[in-house]
């Protein structure tokens, strides 16, 4: 299964293209590297067996290319979460 999310990186607010040239080369050609408003990240539509193994993977291979992880963001309407009560 695909799994999108996004891979925010820790103090860095813009992404260039040598950094993108970076995660690209340390596995993460499936992510969209992107900046805006001060923040750096990279989308992924990562295939995997499992939401968390596509995560960890994808973190893996940010801090491969020598990045900090900030946090990892799901949209709140994303089919992949499950809400209690609905």
């Amino acid at each position: 299964m695909v799994y999108q999310f996004t891979v925010v990186l820790a103090g860095r607010d813009v992404m260039t293209i040598d950094m993108a040239d970076a995660l690209c080369a340390a596995g993460c050609d499936d992510g969209h590297p992107w900046s805006s408003e001060g923040m750096a990240a990279v989308t992924f539509d990562r295939e995997a067996d499992c939401l968390e193994s596509a995560i960890r993977s994808a973190v893996a291979d940010v801090q491969k290319a020598g990045f900090t992880v900030k946090r990892v963001e799901i949209e709140d309407n994303s089919p992949l979460l499950t809400r209690m009560g609905d």
